[in-house]
């Protein structure tokens, strides 16, 4: 069974965005696969808490990743 577990800042995506990401993995996985992998493909969308996760050090937030100037 393909499975693909994307993670995403809280917030940074609506429902419909939501939908259409595992539409278009499960898309990939049965083009890859064949058209049989596409009943057992298995699409997770987890929202990451603010600040929950971080690169090179550097806490990530989704004012950062918007641009935004950071508070303080």
């Amino acid at each position: 069974m393909p499975f693909a577990n994307l993670k995403v800042p809280a917030g940074s995506l609506d429902a419909e965005q939501k939908e259409r990401l595992v539409h278009r993995v499960t898309d990939l996985y049965a083009e890859i696969y064949g058209e049989r992998a596409r009943a057992t493909t298995l699409v997770l969308v987890e929202d990451v808490a603010d600040g929950g996760w971080g690169i090179g050090g550097d806490v990530l937030t989704l004012a950062a990743l918007r641009g935004e100037p950071r508070a303080g």
